[in-house]
Parts: C-alpha cells; sequence; structure tokens
C-alpha cells in the first residue's frame, strides 16, 4: 500500500484530495492539525507519532524530524535501501504533501514582533519538502494545492505520476522553500540595512520580493511583465491605487522617477516625467503655481506625461491642470473633494497615494545579462560637500539660490544632463544624450528666449567648453557643475570672459 505523508498549513482542497488518495488505495499519514482536518473529514489516519515512538516535543517545534519519517522518504527502490527500512522496521513513503507556516503573511501585518515572525519560521516542513523534491525519482512533492487535481488525475490514469511532472513539482518544492528562505533572511537582515550601506555591500544579497501584481505587459505589448513587491499589503512603490485604470510597466517606471525626484524637496513641488525624465520641475507656495511653472517648462513633452507631488493634492491644484492629458498622478495623499473631481473627469487617470517619501535607504538593484548590479543610492551630494566658485564672478545671493534649485533638478536628470532654470522652476532639460553639447543645446532650444539671464546645472563637468558657450550665448548667467575636467581651465575662462559665475561642488550625479 503506497503511503502519503500530509503536513499542511494551508488546507486549501486537502480532505478532497486526500479523500480520492484513500479510494486508491493510499495510506495517510500526518500530524497536528492536518491529522485532525482528516479525521474531522471521517478519513482514517496514522499520526505521526506513532510511526516515529516519540510524541510531539517543544510545543510542537519537533514533529517529523526523525528517521522514521526521513529515511522514508529518502528511500530509493533499491534491494539496499528497503533492507536499511526492514532493519528498523520503516517502510517508504511514497509522497509528502506539505506547504509552509504563513512567514510572509505574518511579517506582511503591521506591529509584527520579532518573536511573532520567529515563531512561524518552519523548520520541519522545510525538511520534508527538501527531502522529497531531492528524491523526485521515487517521490511525489505537493507544495502547491494547485497540484493536487493533477497528480489525481495522473494517478487515476496510470496508477502513478510520470517522472516530468515529479521532476516538476519538485522545481516547484524547490523555488518554495527558496523563497521562503530569502523572505526569512529579508526580515531578519532589514534594520541591518543602514550599517550595510554605510560600510560594505552584502556578499549575498537576498531581495525577499513576492509577485503581488501580474501586468498586461511589459514595456511593449509582446513583452510580459508583473510587478514584485517586499510586501503584499501595498500596491506598486507601498502605495495605493485609488482611481484610474490598472498600472501599467511604464506608468511604474515613470512614477517611481518622479517619486524619487519629488521626495528631494521640501517646499510644495511638482514634477512631470515622460520616459523617466523630467519635462518640468517646480517649487511654489502651493501645488497649482509649482505645476503651471513645471508645465511651461516643456507643456509638448509633458503630454503623456506623470505628475508627482509632495502634498496633499487639493482642488487649486485639480482646477490647474486643465484639459493636459495625464497618465498618473502620485501624491502622499488626495482631499476628497480632488479625488471626486479626478475619478468623475479622468477616469483613466491612475491616482497612487504614496504614503512615505523616498529615503534611498536601500540598495538601488538593476538587472544585466547573467547578474545584477547593486548599489547604494543617490541621494543628493555628501554631507562633506563643499560649493567653490571657480570665477572671477561670484554668483549673487539669488543666483546661488537658483543653482541650488537646478543642481538639485539635474539628479534626477538621465545623464548627460543639462538643466537650465530660474525662479525655481525648469526652463530647458536636456538629458538622455551621449553628447553633452547635444544635451546643452536641447536644453537651450526647449528654454528659448527665458534663458537670457536663467542658471544652467550640468550633471559631470563640461569636457570641452562648447557647451558652456552654447549656453552663454542664450544668456545664461550663472552655471554650476561637478568640474574636474582636464581642460576645466579652457572651461572657466570662457566663463570669465562672458562674465559668467561658475561654481564647482566636486560632486558628479550620473543616472543612467
Amino acid at each position: 500500500m503506497p503511503r502519503a505523508l500530509l503536513s499542511v498549513s494551508d488546507k486549501t482542497g486537502l480532505t478532497k484530495f486526500a479523500a480520492s488518495l484513500v479510494e486508491m488505495g493510499w495510506d495517510l499519514v500526518a500530524s497536528g492539525g492536518t491529522e485532525t482536518t482528516l479525521r474531522g473529514a471521517g478519513l482514517q489516519v496514522t499520526p505521526v507519532e506513532q510511526l516515529t515512538g516519540v510524541r510531539e516535543l517543544l510545543d510542537g517545534r519537533v514533529k517529523t524530524l526523525h528517521p522514521a519519517i526521513h529515511a522514508g522518504i529518502l528511500a530509493r527502490d533499491k534491494a539496499e535501501d528497503l533492507a536499511s527500512l526492514s532493519e528498523y522496521g520503516y517502510a517508504p513513503i511514497n509522497m509528502v504533501v506539505c506547504n509552509l507556516y504563513p512567514f510572509q503573511e505574518t511579517v506582511a501585518q503591521h506591529g509584527v514582533t520579532m518573536q511573532d515572525a520567529i515563531e512561524q519560521i518552519d523548520i520541519g516542513g522545510v525538511t520534508l519538502l527538501r527531502a522529497a523534491a531531492k528524491n523526485f525519482f521515487h517521490v511525489i512533492v505537493a507544495s502547491d494545492p494547485a497540484d493536487y487535481t493533477k497528480i489525481i488525475a495522473e494517478l487515476k490514469a496510470a496508477g502513478e505520476v510520470n517522472l516530468a511532472t515529479r521532476r516538476n513539482l519538485a522545481i516547484k518544492a524547490f523555488a518554495y522553500t527558496r523563497d521562503y528562505d530569502t523572505a526569512i533572511h529579508a526580515f531578519l537582515s532589514k534594520d541591518m540595512v543602514p550599517s550595510l550601506l554605510n560600510s560594505d555591500l552584502p556578499q549575498h544579497l537576498s531581495l525577499g520580493v513576492q509577485q503581488v501584481e501580474v501586468l498586461r505587459y511589459g514595456e511593449n505589448p509582446h513583452q510580459m511583465a508583473a510587478y514584485y513587491s517586499r510586501t503584499t499589503q501595498t500596491g506598486p512603490l507601498g502605495g495605493t491605487l485609488i482611481g484610474g485604470k490598472q498600472l501599467s510597466y511604464n506608468n511604474i517606471l515613470d512614477i517611481d522617477a518622479a517619486w524619487r525626484a519629488v521626495s528631494s524637496f521640501d517646499t510644495p513641488t511638482v514634477v512631470i516625467v515622460k520616459h523617466l525624465n523630467p519635462t518640468g520641475i517646480a517649487t511654489a507656495d502651493t501645488l497649482a503655481e509649482a505645476f503651471t511653472k513645471a508645465l511651461a517648462s516643456d507643456p509638448v513633452s509633458a503630454f503623456g506625461g506623470v505628475i508627482a507631488v509632495n502634498r496633499p493634492v487639493n482642488d487649486a491644484f485639480v482646477n490647474t491642470l486643465g484639459s493636459l492629458f495625464i497618465e498618473a498622478i502620485a501624491a502622499p495623499s488626495f482631499d476628497a473633494t480632488a479625488q471626486t473631481a479626478l475619478l468623475n473627469n479622468r477616469k483613466n487617470c491612475r491616482l497612487v497615494q504614496i504614503p512615505q517619501f523616498f529615503s534611498g535607504s536601500e540598495l538601488e538593484v538593476r538587472s544585466v545579462y547573467n547578474g545584477l548590479l547593486a548599489q547604494t543610492c543617490d541621494v543628493g551630494d555628501p554631507e562633506n560637500t563643499v560649493f567653490t566658485t571657480v570665477t572671477e564672478r561670484t554668483p549673487t545671493a539669488m543666483e546661488m539660490q537658483e543653482l541650488q534649485f537646478a543642481w538639485r533638478v539635474v539628479q534626477h536628470v538621465k545623464s548627460n544632463a543639462i538643466v537650465i532654470a530660474a525662479n525655481n522652476g525648469t526652463l530647458g532639460i536636456g538629458g538622455g544624450l551621449p553628447s553633452r553639447v547635444d544635451a546643452a543645446n536641447l536644453a537651450v532650444t526647449k528654454a528659448g528666449a527665458r534663458a537670457a539671464g536663467s542658471v544652467l546645472a550640468s550633471d559631470a563637468f563640461f569636457p570641452f567648453a562648447d557647451g558652456l558657450e552654447m549656453a552663454i550665448n542664450a544668456g545664461i548667467k550663472a552655471v554650476i557643475q561637478p568640474g574636474g575636467s582636464i581642460r576645466d581651465k579652457e572651461v572657466i575662462e570662457a566663463a570669465n570672459k562672458a562674465g559668467v559665475a561658475m561654481v564647482f561642488t566636486g560632486v558628479r550625479h550620473f543616472r543612467h
């Protein structure tokens, strides 16, 4: 008589599955709550302790960790293994049905304690799954209730589960235990992240993420995509979609870029992003004023973009949007009347409420062919950064304030990046171009006549004076850049010749 060991936390479909096994002549062995459930359904079950000769220990922490169980699971269909089992009075176990304590669900709850989390770390279940998956040539392992139907169908049709299916079930079980252990590692080490970021990067990187939403498609319709999160309790970026259509892959990327940018500012700020690049950023006394300035930066490119703000969305801001087509708005909150107006008048516009601003405390991870890249996040200049005026003319107090604004903006523009700004708003942005002079040309073109009297920020040094001279000809009066080029002297001379003030920061802000 074949034997199945059942020990499950998730009892979905359990009794129906077990009853089908009994109908086909299987012997059931179970522990704890699984045994109770099966007996309650009127099924005959052999308790685990009858096989082990030892009752549960340590409040149920030890139930199945015994040779009578694991020798039965790991035995192969050969004379030597069967003789070893017989010597000790053990018998083969042909199927293991097991899923684990709900660790991920537990730690996702608000206010969970470390002790609560530790008690949900499954030991015996993981061992059962790994043992059965290792021996998939001889043992069926079922870790997902969704597989019960297929297993029963194959047993009824052929009296066995075929090798290909057993292998696939083993792969699923190993993936299950891998993700489970990764979640545990991520939870236990999360408080260590700040110290890790201040010293060495971790030798072993545990992301601890899980799929929470399958997206309609990826960057293009022929690509598949899904969103993965550290917790199932929140939506993309730790926020909540409170209105509009489902977020797309590209929406999430653009909102992320916009949210990182708007999180850099303390005063009311509006960021408009299109294809991961800001088209306009501005600060003002109110969001409505800031939006008007941000839109004026590049009203053509803003069409179909996403907007992030760092204050609650109110009626005045909504009214200022006019007829501009917007894919999504991200904000810390939405006033009730403003939310209603957006839901009624912009039914397709995604409204994303994100309660926490971007802090940069976690590692930034990107996939590359056959691997991952990880780095600490760029959250601005290091604390010891010193701005140094390198030209004959020193920026005025107003110019210095505008340079600081432009310098903060340029950190969120794709490299090569040039930002022209005035009055706490961008006038022209050139980003994502392989040539700095091309980036300068684009920013100057976008700014047009407004460039006269404005300031310019460059995310990296000017390799030649040509890009700077183009901006000077457009009317730029002050510049901020890292410096460090072998031609710094040439660039400084060009600024001095035009009476332009220039500040070196000594810090580069590439964004690839």
